[in-house]
């Protein structure tokens, strides 16, 4: 196996592109009792139209999540079940642009590895027991639909994006789920979870060339074929600039997004990522003017907050919480965006915010879990996360300020806002 050193994190990776195409990425921690393996696939939420065999296939919104719902059975049973007697804690997610299936234990490792490559790798699905799923999907779309904080989320996302699939919802809807069935699933399968759009990564006190040779000997020979996806050509201008729906809540909610530019696969994505949490945090972190001066008048509280992201194709900037004036405070973030980019921000603030943005990565190499996310993402979207410093290093104040300047403007806006339901 290839190995990297990283002189400025103090971290070593063993890497290898096995024949069948599947990476594998093993980041020694000698002395540590827990192991953690990660093994993710390049599909997600979004993937619902894609090419397999020359054709393009459209498949029901929530198929993904679906599909990870019903990885964990096998013909012997219950994958979960027989990691957990083994001492193992594993569980599953599905995002926008990944499925990722990962334990951690203190011992039996690699007999936990092979349990978890086996049943990832070969599909057990019955038409009732994807029939019987259909009704605890459906409960858990019923629920999340019931949140005031996924609903307004997803309200916003839809506001957003035209043509983007990153609107639609993981998990589906009740109606696009009555659509799945063990065949689809199976298909889907076949499609994306193949070694050559999958990566394998583990984290602990273990021997690289031992987790090579199980997932060689485990997994299939052949990788398959290169995927295409079709996430629509998305238009600059937002999908509608305002939206509003009743809840039950207690005082109104609302998110204030920006539709900012996505960046170009590679290091470009790696670099956008750091600028837009700078940018971020400038604009409207806890320790900002902003923040300050609209929690001193009464117009934020502890709710508020906001980040960025980054999907494919897509990028965003949203803030928002409980406010009882909020399109004021939407209207202040839009005023506080445009001050910084004519005055430009204090020297001192933007050196704490930069080192504290720094300090929060470098922190997050502790995380094993954190680990092999970044791992995951940095493969599959071209760039090298433990590139980090330099990368970071290459940002300065006035990078910040161009991109709240291209980004953050009235013209990619949008305002999504929860009101408390009239009672009838």
């Amino acid at each position: 196996m290839k190995q990297n050193f990283y002189q400025r994190i103090g971290e070593l990776v063993h890497q290898e592109t096995l024949p069948n195409g599947l990476e594998i990425r093993v980041v020694p921690k000698p002395g540590y009792a827990k192991k953690y393996a990660f093994f993710a696939t390049r599909y997600g939420g979004m993937d619902t139209r894609f090419q397999h065999d020359g054709q393009w296939l459209d498949t029901p919104a929530g198929i993904a999540h679906y599909l990870e719902h019903k990885m964990f059975d096998t013909e012997e049973g219950n994958a979960l079940q027989e990691l957990a007697k083994n001492g193992a804690e594993p569980n599953a997610f599905t995002s926008n642009a990944i499925t990722a299936y990962y334990f951690d234990s203190t011992s039996k490792f690699e007999e936990n590895l092979e349990i978890l490559l086996k049943f990832v790798s070969i599909p057990y699905f019955t038409d009732e027991s994807v029939a019987k799923e259909q009704g605890i999907i459906g409960q858990e779309i019923r629920m999340i639909e019931d949140n005031p904080d996924w609903q307004i989320y997803h309200q916003m996302l839809k506001a957003l994006y035209q043509q983007n699939p990153a609107k639609t919802s993981i998990a589906g809807t009740i109606e696009s789920i009555s659509h799945i069935t063990a065949g689809t699933l199976y298909d889907c399968h076949k499609a994306f979870y193949t070694p050559s759009n999958m990566i394998l990564t583990v984290v602990g006190d273990v021997e690289p060339a031992a987790v090579s040779e199980l997932a060689q000997r485990v997994l299939p020979r052949s990788g398959g074929p290169v995927i295409a996806r079709d996430y629509g050509q998305e238009p600059e201008a937002v999908a509608e600039r305002e939206n509003q729906i009743a809840m039950e809540v207690s005082s109104p909610q609302f998110l204030s997004a920006f539709k900012c530019r996505p960046p170009e696969r590679g290091e470009d994505t790696l670099r956008t990522m750091i600028l837009g949490d700078i940018a971020c945090d400038l604009l409207l972190g806890e320790s900002s003017p902003l923040y300050q001066r609209l929690y001193s008048q009464g117009l934020i509280n502890g709710t508020f907050g906001g980040a960025f992201e980054l999907l494919p194709g897509a990028a965003y900037l949203y803030a928002g919480g409980d406010s009882k004036e909020t399109r004021t405070v939407a209207e202040e973030i839009l005023k506080e965006a445009g001050r910084l980019v004519r005055e430009g921000a204090d020297e001192s603030f933007y050196q704490r915010v930069r080192r504290a943005s720094y300090g929060f990565n470098i922190r997050a190499l502790n995380s094993f879990e954190n680990i092999a996310a970044s791992m995951t993402d940095g493969h599959f979207n071209g760039y090298d996360p433990f590139r980090f410093p330099e990368v970071f290093d290459s940002i300065n104040l006035d990078d910040v300020l161009d991109f709240l300047r291209k980004n953050i403007t009235e013209d990619r806006s949008v305002f999504c806002e929860i009101v408390p339901k009239e009672e009838t």
